[in-house]
C-alpha cells in the first residue's frame, strides 16, 4: 500500500515536472521521425498478467519494396540513440505508473513471447509489478547478461522496500545523466536465456 502510494505520488509530480520536457520530446519525435509518436506494447506485468506499455517512438516507420519492416538497425536514427541512451523515451511510462499497469521500480517488462522461456525462478521476476526502473539498471544496465539481470530482478522481488525504491530511483538518475553502461542495439530484446547472452 505504501508502495502504491509513492508510486502514485512520486508519478504525478514527475509528469508534472517533466511536462515541458514530455511536449518537446513529443514534438521532436513528430518532427524527426513521424506519426505516431508514441510505441505500444504488450508486456507482461503482474503474474504475467498483459498490460500496453507506453513509450516515446525511436525508430522510423521504413519498409522494404516488399512492405516489410527495414532492420532495426536501418530504421534506427541517432535522434532514437539518444533518446534510448537518455532514458527520454521511459517518460510516458509515469502514466502507466499512474494507472497502476507499472511501479516506479521493478524488474523491467518484457516481450510476451519471452514468458515460456523463463525457467520457474527466472519467472518469478512477475510477483511484483514491472518497473520503470530496477536494480539490474543500476547495475550494470545494458552491459550485463541476461541471466545475470534475472538473477537481480528475482532479488529485488525477495528484498524490496521503500527505501530501496528510494535508492534506486537516486542511482537511475545518477546512471542516466551519465549515460553508463549504455550498449547499441534494442532496448528490451532478449536475445538468449540462460547464460548464452
Amino acid at each position: 500500500m505504501l508502495k502504491r502510494l509513492f508510486d502514485i505520488i512520486a508519478a504525478f509530480v514527475g509528469l508534472l515536472l517533466l511536462s515541458p520536457a514530455i511536449l518537446i520530446v513529443a514534438w521532436q519525435v513528430r518532427r524527426k521521425l513521424g506519426s505516431p509518436v508514441f510505441f505500444r506494447q504488450t508486456r507482461p506485468g503482474l503474474n504475467g498478467k498483459p498490460f500496453e506499455m507506453v513509450k516515446f517512438r525511436t525508430m522510423l516507420d521504413a519498409h522494404d519494396e516488399n512492405g516489410n519492416p527495414l532492420p532495426d538497425s536501418e530504421r534506427m536514427t541517432p535522434f532514437g540513440r539518444f533518446l534510448r541512451s537518455s532514458s527520454l523515451d521511459e517518460l510516458p511510462e509515469l502514466w502507466n505508473v499512474l494507472k497502476g499497469d507499472m511501479s516506479l521500480v521493478g524488474p523491467r517488462p518484457l516481450a510476451m513471447a519471452y514468458l515460456p522461456l523463463y525457467s520457474a525462478e527466472q519467472a518469478r521476476r512477475h510477483d511484483v509489478k514491472p518497473g520503470v526502473t530496477g536494480w539490474a539498471q543500476i547495475n550494470g544496465r545494458n552491459s550485463i547478461p541476461w541471466k545475470k539481470k534475472f538473477e537481480m530482478d528475482v532479488w529485488y522481488v525477495d528484498n524490496q522496500s521503500l527505501m530501496l525504491d528510494i535508492k534506486i530511483l537516486l542511482l537511475t538518475v545518477k546512471k542516466v545523466l551519465a549515460r553508463s553502461d549504455v550498449q547499441e542495439g534494442g532496448q528490451d530484446q532478449v536475445e538468449s536465456f540462460n547464460g548464452k547472452n
